[in-house]
């Protein structure tokens, strides 16, 4: 065996034991669905499927409204995506392509807020949802949201390197406007960005807990995470019934990063601009 070939086995070796390794924990999520509390318990660790899938998702359902806070949580998580999308693009290309007075002390403003933890912020946003009256509706959960610094320093810095100048100014010379050329020339290069930060969007809003907690007073507009903590007991709790909700809650993330992660490479491809 020479050194390259010896080198390829390596590499691939070690990459398929990492790909082993992260879905793991899918696998044992998907196992421990399947069986019952007292299963989960047991040593060795049952690591093949059981019978009691069915029967815990029937009492998931039976104990919470699982699909009208799945619909709150699609509902919320697709809207904030969007709003995400679509502001922190313009802003971001503008701080990359455009020139104007004080780019450079915002840009470093933004970065500033992204240092700021955001548990030191929720005081102060629940008291500004309280005057607005926004307490208990969606809006406190999807205006905060709809903007923020990852997603314009994402878009700002992938425009930087992957839009021309020249693509820019020969779009002005043909009369384009700021918002056509953002719509017209740099929204089709910025796909695979966008469908990175859209994935990235997404789960964080859809895996979100301790923001819709604290703003939600309605039992009728729950999220799915809000809602999957009432299955938690007061003095005991029904493990193999919180795994078979957390794995109903799981499914729709996975399916969407497998559509993503196939538009994303795609658009890589698509997008691609040669000098």
């Amino acid at each position: 065996m020479t050194s390259k070939s010896l080198k390829s086995l390596v590499l691939y070796t070690g990459l398929i034991g990492g790909m082993l390794i992260s879905m793991f924990p899918f696998y044992w999520l998907i196992v421990m669905s399947t069986r019952t509390t007292s299963d989960i318990y047991k040593f060795p660790p049952q690591l093949w499927f059981g019978g009691e899938l069915w029967n815990n998702i029937s009492r998931v359902l039976q104990q919470i409204d699982f699909w009208g806070a799945f619909m709150n949580t699609l509902f919320v998580s697709g809207l904030v995506t969007i709003l995400v999308l679509f502001f922190d693009s313009l802003a971001g290309f503008a701080f990359a392509k455009v020139e104007f007075p004080g780019k450079k002390w915002l840009f470093v403003l933004l970065l500033a807020t992204m240092m700021v933890p955001s548990q030191l912020s929720l005081v102060p946003s629940f008291v500004l949802m309280a005057t607005f009256g926004w307490v208990g509706s969606f809006k406190a959960l999807i205006i905060p949201g709809m903007v923020n610094a990852f997603g314009i320093f994402w878009i700002r810095q992938y425009a930087t390197e992957s839009i021309p100048n020249d693509l820019l100014d020969a779009g002005r010379i043909d009369g384009c406007n700021f918002f056509r050329l953002y719509w017209n020339v740099a929204l089709p290069i910025l796909r695979p960005a966008f469908a990175f930060l859209g994935a990235f969007t997404f789960i964080g809003v859809w895996n979100d807990y301790l923001w819709p907690l604290i703003v939600l007073t309605d039992a009728r507009k729950y999220t799915l995470q809000i809602a999957l903590s009432q299955l938690n007991g007061l003095y005991n709790t029904d493990y193999a019934m919180v795994i078979a909700g957390t794995l109903l809650a799981v499914i729709p993330l996975i399916v969407m990063f497998l559509f993503i992660s196939r538009q994303f490479i795609s658009d890589i491809a698509a997008g691609a601009v040669k000098d």
